[in-house]
């Protein structure tokens, strides 16, 4: 009974265990429909009954269907006449398969949705070119001769541009004349007719929306170059500059600088002024002879710019810092000695790694939500429009307004917060590695460098147990004040630029000055913030007090030692960012190769433009590679304050500094090492 009694509690266990990976599967399957969703409302338009194109759940459904297609060519020249009540987002709009174009020897007709009369499935309208107009009564032929529906002629060629019909204002003269001949209407041929819909095409919105998109599409590039290159290469670097940390000075300067020159040479390929691969806004094929620009192209344009400017500035600067880099080596060797010693720190960062990697993982999706969770509302227009419906049999003049996203204020609060809980939150988790590392290295030094072979782990470990028991509190208020700060300066830049927009025309000298310097003070208090977080971190993990007090310890300590922090540390820390920019640019590169296939250059995949991604992927490196490269920096910084801090209680001289440190930080010996050489 026992044995019987077991295998009923085994059987149990089974079943719930086998419901339970049910339950998670069919969650995940949700939350993966959910994401598409998003997608969808990020990527493609809506039609004139609220539908979003390519979408499943739509009334027909449009799953085959996600090119934006305008029927009614007047009333998108209406739409962008001045001072007209007509907007473009109440042009009745269908989606289609791909663009249609004017026949070569006749007239084509696009027809709305079949239903009502037309006994016609969404296939056969598909397979019809949708083109049911000979299907028609006498009545829906004189009311589509009124551009009023069901059918509506193809006059104008058009090219599929991100998911909508880019009208070229090149009317077909064959079709026109058909058309003329079949008693038609007048329709308007003006430029218009292609500026306005390139105008709402290449809106903030829209551009803004689509960036969110090549996100979500990109993904397996966020992850292979935002997560695992990055780690890969952070830890080959941290091995380097353990057993070959003579020369990675030089090896740094000059990597850093051949990658800058290699990714400012994609931006100008993308950008069009390099070889024959730019950057194209059409979806598919499309004349060669017909050039359409975007508002991506123009941000690629200006990134490369930047990227030059870049790219001189490094050489320059790398060239002004080649006689001091000896200056680096021997603080740098100092790191590699403690990272020897206490092995586990190379090891370490991998664990603030994983805990960031799954935060933005929920994150990055909770992002493609906030940016698609508008609700789809009609619009409230005041035009005087009819169209025919086919449910109704008649041409019906009351429902003339289209559809529209429409954003409620406390979705902008909400998607404000998410921005800066991420900016906090990884503040967060960097300060809580920093501390941790600068416990372990703290530990090392008051422990005068004799530590045995299985103190390694336990130092880190213990380190980490005392953040988690005492200083989780004052790291949070750290990383507060600094996400603060960055944040009252975002938001003052936005209101700077905005007030620019308002009133460019009477800015005064004055004005532009108090802005300029403004920016600059606010530049200032945040860079000091920053260096007085780090270093209070490491007095936090040393003597145990809270932010404050450990912020003007540390405080104290860099004052009265500012000489010889100075001389040693600066270059230092230029080398070790120098290090992180390798990783974060080597990372853009290979996001820039990845993104180059065929994959994301075609079909539904295709992303708006490379810049997001690469931005993204190579920010994403850069944290990954500061969490790696802290243990070098903090383990320099905590040495060094605990120098400082040993020779003043002490008087003047430290009793626990091992003799490596003694010969690097040593005044007088720094002294001759400047000014007499090697």
């Amino acid at each position: 009974m026992a044995g019987e009694g077991r295998s009923h509690e085994a059987g149990s266990l089974d079943v719930g265990a086998g419901c339970d990976l049910g339950l998670l599967f069919v969650r995940r399957r949700e939350e993966r429909t959910t994401e598409e969703r998003a997608l969808l409302g990020l990527t493609y338009e809506l039609d004139y009954k609220g539908n979003i194109c390519g979408s499943r759940h739509g009334d027909p459904d449009l799953h085959e269907l996600d090119v934006r297609y305008w029927m009614n060519p007047n009333q998108v020249y209406q739409s962008g006449v001045k001072d007209n009540k007509i907007n473009l987002a109440d042009a009745k709009a269908i989606c289609l398969m791909e663009c249609p174009i004017p026949a070569a020897d006749g007239l084509n007709f696009v027809c709305d949705y079949p239903e009502g009369d037309i006994r016609l499935s969404i296939d056969d309208w598909i397979n019809r070119d949708y083109d049911y107009f000979e299907f028609l009564t006498p009545d829906m032929r004189n009311s589509s001769l009124q551009l009023q529906g069901p059918c509506y002629p193809v006059i104008f060629p058009s090219v599929n541009v991100y998911w909508s019909c880019q009208f070229i204002a090149r009317a077909s003269n064959v079709s026109l004349k058909h058309w003329q001949q079949m008693g038609g209407i007048n329709i308007d041929e003006n430029i218009l007719i292609d500026k306005t819909i390139h105008k709402a095409i290449n809106s903030k919105s829209s551009v803004l929306k689509r960036y969110v998109a090549d996100i979500g599409k990109s993904w397996p590039v966020l992850i292979v170059c935002g997560g695992l290159l990055p780690l890969f290469l952070s830890v080959i670097w941290l091995l380097l500059i353990r057993y070959f940390v003579a020369a990675m000075p030089w090896i740094t300067v000059v990597l850093f600088n051949a990658l800058v020159i290699s990714v400012t040479m994609f931006f100008y390929i993308k950008a069009g002024w390099l070889g024959n691969d730019p950057l194209t806004v059409v979806i598919g094929e499309s004349d060669p002879y017909v050039h359409i620009t975007g508002r991506e192209i123009s941000h690629l344009h200006a990134a490369t710019v930047v990227m030059t400017v870049v790219m001189i500035i490094a050489f320059l600067s790398s060239i002004a810092i080649i006689r001091r880099i000896l200056i680096a080596t021997p603080v740098l060797k100092v790191a590699a000695k403690v990272i020897g010693e206490v092995q586990a720190l190379i090891i370490f960062p991998v664990v603030p790694y994983f805990i960031l990697a799954i935060f933005y993982m929920f994150w990055f999706s909770a992002t493609l939500h906030l940016f698609s969770s508008g609700q789809v509302l009609r619009n409230d227009c005041n035009t005087d429009c009819c169209s025919y419906d086919l449910k109704l049999g008649k041409v019906n003049c009351d429902n003339c307004c289209g559809y529209s996203i429409h954003y409620t204020p406390h979705i902008g609060i909400a998607i404000l917060f998410h921005l800066f809980g991420c900016y906090w939150a990884t503040q967060f988790f960097i300060a809580c590695s920093s501390t941790v590392i600068a416990g372990s290295v703290a530990s090392y030094y008051w422990a005068r460098g004799e530590i045995s072979h299985d103190i390694p782990f336990v130092t880190v470990v213990s380190s980490l147990k005392r953040l988690l028991r005492y200083s989780l509190g004052s790291v949070a208020i750290g990383s507060l004040v600094v996400s603060a700060v960055e944040w009252v300066r975002f938001i003052l830049e936005c209101l700077r630029r905005k007030l620019k927009l308002f009133d460019s025309a009477r800015e005064s000298c004055f004005g532009k000055m108090t802005s300029s310097s403004s920016q600059c003070c606010l530049g200032c208090i945040d860079w000091t913030l920053k260096s007085v977080n780090r270093n209070a971190y490491i007095m936090i993990a040393i003597t145990g007090k809270g932010f404050f007090k450990a912020s003007v310890l540390a405080t104290g300590l860099i004052m009265n030692n500012i000489l010889r922090i100075g001389k040693v540390n600066v270059i230092g820390d230029v080398i070790l960012f120098l290090g992180k920019l390798c990783v974060s640019l080597f990372c853009a590169l290979f996001a820039f190769l990845m993104l180059d296939t065929h994959k994301y250059k075609s079909a539904h995949n295709k992303i708006s433009s490379p810049l997001v991604p690469v931005v993204v992927s190579w920010a994403l490196g850069f944290i990954v590679a500061k969490l790696f490269f802290q243990v070098v920096e903090m383990s320099i910084d905590t040495i060094i304050l605990s120098f400082c801090q040993d020779s003043e209680e002490h008087q003047g001289n430290a009793q626990y500094a091992p003799p490596l440190l003694v010969e690097t930080l040593d005044e007088q010996s720094e002294l001759h090492r400047l000014t007499q050489g090697p």
